[in-house]
């Protein structure tokens, strides 16, 4: 059997987790890594996982120092950060060279809403040299746009589609918590979700897939998002939160056609939140009514997104791929 080889962007805690899953695959070939890092830069990934496996794999400064060193992979696992146009920068030189990218970046589930030019840009680039590029995760990725999408195959008529969302960030990781404002005064909070720097990416692009898959053609989306306000103090590993700090977020997200709410999102994320679980809605014919009760694990499943990807994104054409353009994406066994 020929491996695939693939490399990993970016070593936060998403990415390492997608390390280590990935040298489970009897299927891939993890060669290298890159990280801005200094402290990382040199190292082993061996050295960064303690998976024995990865001890021959380093971590290099940039994509053109692995390239030089161990030659080029077939696709790039990247989980450094949520702009669609950092992204398309971050892996040009892969794109050149006419290698595929699985990306956990949100923006990239939809480019085209904030990009538009450079969506066209990269999707030229890579028909050229037979590249591919495709964002995947959970959210969003998965429960508030394909899994909605993947519901209405058995539909005759779709009037709207509603998907809500509650999640206990208490069990999530310290980025995700962060973001989220644990821990800070709530309209610090709304000043920074004003200014676009808080709250939770990809909303909007969830909307926009939606509406591209249902051919509806968005007039508006409109999206808003306020503090969840404790009031008793909640403590995690990485917080504190008094009285009147915020726990988290309540984010929504809609979708207007001809001034009716064709599609609407609704996040709860928050510190100790109570019976987490995702819920979608269809209404059509049929109506479809799905409850996942505990709802999908953000972190864990968004790795196994990334790599259970892989196979689906090599089999496409070449492009800025959207995850409605590709096969239903599916776990495989690996040690196959």
């Amino acid at each position: 059997m020929t491996k695939i080889k693939v490399i990993q962007f970016g070593l936060g805690p998403i990415g390492i987790e997608a390390v280590k899953l990935a040298a489970e695959q009897s299927w891939l070939e993890i060669i290298g890594a890159v990280d801005i890092d200094p402290a990382k830069v040199g190292k082993t990934l061996g050295d960064l996982t303690g998976e024995t496996a990865l001890r021959a794999a380093h971590v290099f400064p940039s994509l053109d120092t692995l390239f030089a060193s161990v030659g080029a992979p077939a696709v790039i696992l990247h989980t450094a950060g949520s702009s669609a146009a950092a992204s398309f920068a971050q892996m040009q030189p892969a794109l050149e060279r006419g290698i595929s990218v699985a990306s956990t970046c949100e923006e990239l589930i939809f480019p085209a809403l904030n990009t538009p030019d450079l969506a066209h840009h990269y999707d030229e680039l890579c028909r050229r040299t037979g590249a591919r590029i495709a964002g995947t995760g959970v959210n969003p990725g998965f429960v508030m746009d394909i899994l909605p999408i993947c519901l209405t195959g058995v539909s005759r008529d779709v009037r709207s589609i509603y998907v809500e969302r509650v999640v206990n960030a208490s069990t999530r990781r310290q980025p995700l918590q962060a973001k989220i404002g644990s821990g800070q005064n709530p309209d610090d909070f709304r000043a920074k979700f004003a200014a676009g720097q808080a709250g939770h990416a990809g909303f909007r692009q969830s909307v926009a897939l939606l509406a591209h898959a249902m051919g509806w053609k968005l007039d508006e989306i409109r999206e808003s998002c306020e503090p969840v306000v404790a009031t008793s103090r909640v403590v995690t590993k990485f917080f504190d939160v008094a009285p009147g700090q915020s726990l988290g977020i309540h984010q929504k997200c809609i979708g207007l056609v001809a001034g009716e709410t064709k599609i609407k999102l609704d996040l709860q994320m928050y510190l100790d939140a109570s019976l987490p679980h995702d819920a979608i809605v269809v209404r059509g014919r049929p109506d479809l009514n799905l409850v996942l009760n505990g709802g999908v694990a953000g972190d864990d499943a968004t790795v196994a997104a990334l790599i259970n990807i892989i196979p689906r994104l090599l089999a496409g054409a070449p492009g800025v791929r959207l995850m409605t353009e590709l096969a239903v994406p599916a776990w495989r066994n690996p040690r196959c």
